[in-house]
């Protein structure tokens, strides 16, 4: 069976990732703790309690696994340039593309988490290409640059695969008050996530890097996910605005917009 390990597989994107996934792959899931993570999610999986800030915990990590999907790091936009974040967000990728280099037979593709803070400085009113400049607007943002660079530079020098997933606001709940207008724009709901990493994991791709946004089928999306639509076959099913109720019939239940009005 094709592996796959996750880092920050104890996190919200995780859990709902390794609820999708363990179907159908067996899963590695890293992380510091899955003290407060339901058993019965972690049932037919290797979990392995590890710091990967440590570079001696990377030692023979790798080895066996297909595919690595890499969520781990410091997700708070308000994160300043410490210890903390240098570890978390620079050292551990780097550790992560590092090691994978010594593994040419073994990883065939990381899969990563980069951020809509990395494009976040752009005016609320533009939607942003996946190929326009980056204009990060925390640092948070700014160690999502980096890892964008890093995955690049080790696609193009190494021959390490990557694909990079600009997640938007990922919130399982979409009544969660926090998700205002501006956060619907922003949406990614687990059900699209998921389909989106299916995508990621059996894209054949032309370069060995690519970048992708990635929200829901907003009717007011914050970025363009045009190019996940043609390079990688992305569908996302939900659109934040109907599920929030924004459009309803005259029942009063929400309207399932068709394609063409998106």
């Amino acid at each position: 069976m094709t592996t796959i390990m996750i880092t920050g597989a104890s996190g919200n994107i995780g859990r709902v990732l390794v609820d999708h996934l363990k179907k159908s792959y067996e899963l590695t899931l890293v992380d510091v703790h899955f003290h407060d993570v339901n058993p019965a999610l972690l049932e037919g999986t290797i979990v392995k309690e590890l710091d990967l800030t440590v570079i001696g915990n990377w030692d023979g990590l790798l080895e066996g696994i297909d595919y690595v999907i890499h969520l781990a790091g410091n997700p708070s936009p308000d994160a300043v340039f410490d210890d903390a974040l240098i570890g978390l967000n620079y050292k551990m990728p780097y550790y992560l593309f590092k090691e994978s280099s010594k593994y040419e037979n073994f990883v065939k593709r990381i899969i990563f988490a980069s951020s809509i803070h990395a494009v976040s400085a752009y005016p609320k009113n533009v939607q942003v290409p996946v190929d326009a400049p980056v204009r990060p607007g925390d640092l948070y943002g700014v160690s999502k640059v980096y890892l964008e660079g890093l995955a690049s530079h080790f696609a193009y020098t190494e021959g390490q695969e990557a694909i990079g997933i600009r997640i938007g606001n990922f919130n399982e709940n979409i009544d969660d008050p926090i998700v205002d207008e501006a956060g619907l724009a922003e949406y990614l709901s687990p059900r699209d996530l998921c389909h989106l990493v299916d995508c990621a994991l059996n894209a054949k791709l032309v370069e060995p890097f690519l970048l992708v946004n990635g929200l829901s089928d907003n009717r007011f999306p914050r970025l363009d996910i045009s190019q996940a639509r043609t390079t990688i076959g992305y569908r996302p099913s939900d659109d934040a605005f109907v599920l929030k109720g924004f459009f309803k019939d005259d029942n009063g239940d929400p309207v399932e917009l068709s394609g063409e009005e998106h």
